[in-house]
């Protein structure tokens, strides 16, 4: 589905972003696999795009400083001469409830899960309309980002955040046949679940309808979706990978 086109990954270096990138790489893709600090990590997920018969290239970059965004895309037009696709998944967690919640907490999910995704997005958007060819950009919010969370208020800004900015953009770029949508995954099975409680994944699993916690390859195959030619009149949209936990 994505044969000859090339991607940028953030946040890659494991978990969904890594589930995304060995799909996309299977699919054809030519996969810029983005990091901030695991490089060794990110080194394994390039391991992984390479044993899908893809191709692949790791790219330090912080997706909060601007200047780094600007580096990642033109580092992979040196090495791809073009940018087809964004996904913006970078994205960390400081949970804490609004009462004790430090400004650093709050300023630095925002930077990274929010702002990054619109410094990416600034820094391809250029390229992207010179092609005059479309292209994908698609963001990863979150359930918690449309239901809210207890002790994430800062996670919830910044995913639900993240929606307004894929629908913004969505109208700035359609006229460019360049789609914009977001996923909204529930609870999936990666690092960020593993330190629950198992009292608490059992209250978890009790509201969602499909009764199991979603994989990585659950969210990654809806990107390459709706980064595919199939997708190609899809703008706009949320979709959520949740189980039903929320249904709107």
């Amino acid at each position: 589905m994505l044969h000859g086109k090339v991607a940028i990954v953030t946040g890659a270096s494991r978990g969904i972003g890594r589930a995304i990138a060995v799909a996309m790489a299977r699919e054809g893709a030519s996969v810029v696999i983005n990091f901030t600090a695991n490089e060794s990590a990110a080194h394994e997920t390039l391991v992984a795009v390479e044993a899908a018969s893809g191709q692949g290239v790791v790219v330090r970059a912080d997706v909060a400083d601007a200047s780094d965004c600007e580096k990642l895309v033109r580092t992979a037009l040196d090495i791809f001469g073009k940018i087809d696709i964004l996904v913006n998944n970078a994205g960390i967690t400081r949970d804490n409830i609004v009462a004790r919640m430090k400004l650093e907490e709050w300023q630095s999910v925002i930077d990274t899960n929010l702002s990054g995704a619109f410094n990416c997005a600034k820094a391809v958007m250029r390229p992207l309309l010179k092609q005059k060819s479309g292209g994908r950009i698609i963001n990863l919010s979150s359930v918690i980002g449309q239901a809210g969370g207890a002790g994430q208020a800062n996670y919830a800004a910044a995913k639900a955040g993240l929606i307004g900015l894929t629908k913004s953009l969505a109208k700035e770029l359609a006229s460019r046949q360049i789609t914009v949508n977001a996923v909204a995954p529930g609870y999936i099975e990666t690092e960020m679940t593993s330190v629950l409680l198992e009292d608490i994944k059992s209250d978890i699993l009790k509201q969602i309808p499909l009764g199991r916690f979603g994989l990585p390859e659950d969210v990654a195959e809806a990107v390459v979706f709706l980064a595919s030619e199939r997708a190609a009149y899809i703008t706009g949209q949320v979709i959520a990978i949740d189980g039903g936990l929320v249904m709107q």
